[in-house]
């Protein structure tokens, strides 16, 4: 039966899709041109044509990461809302972005993504630096206008909040992903609220 063919934007956004679904069922380990042309039903050359290389695709989906989700959170970082709306904002937008983007989530915090590659380890740096720094904006921020104690210490409750994700990731490769509850985000707002507390 004949491929219908697609136009390229719409062609690479379901190759990188498919490359999401593979990370998320086999793990990197599983992602090869042979497993996504299967995944997707097109031949190798066909995926060739949109993307040079594996590497490339990954790459692709990462730069999408840095032009949604980080902009996203570096908006809400930046807004005028009190910290401690900005902060739930904050959390609950980055922790259901990667629950539902399960992919994602395992190509972020998994060491065999980046291993023996540094172009990717540089950018995936970046990213981290960039929820780093925004999350600990909000807390700056809450601390001079008032609304939490300078006796907080930021560097460290950033250290705390990236933990959230790296426990998240491992639920999600163990498989008891269906443990997360619909109201994660709330438990680890709260999590973060109550430690914000318990050091002033």
């Amino acid at each position: 039966m004949a491929i219908t063919r697609q136009p390229t934007e719409v062609r690479r956004a379901q190759i990188k899709e498919a490359v999401q679904q593979i990370i998320f069922e086999k793990g990197f380990k599983g992602l090869s041109i042979h497993n996504l042309s299967k995944e997707l039903n097109l031949s190798e050359g066909a995926i060739y044509r949109h993307f040079e290389s594996k590497e490339q695709i990954i790459l692709d989906i990462v730069k999408d990461v840095r032009d949604h989700m980080i902009y996203r959170l570096e908006e809400i970082a930046n807004s005028s809302l009190p910290a401690g709306k900005r902060l739930e904002d904050f959390m609950c937008y980055h922790l259901q972005y990667l629950i539902k983007n399960k992919g994602i989530t395992i190509l972020l915090f998994t060491e065999a993504t980046y291993q023996q590659n540094s172009k990717l380890k540089n950018k995936l740096r970046e990213i981290f630096q960039a929820i780093k720094d925004a999350f600990k904006k909000i807390i700056k921020d809450g601390v001079d206008n008032g609304e939490w104690s300078s006796s907080i210490a930021v560097e460290s409750m950033a250290i705390l909040y990236m933990s959230i994700p790296l426990t998240l990731n491992i639920e999600i490769n163990l498989g008891l992903d269906h443990n997360i509850q619909d109201n994660f985000c709330d438990q680890m707002y709260q999590l973060i609220v109550n430690t914000i507390k318990n050091s002033e």
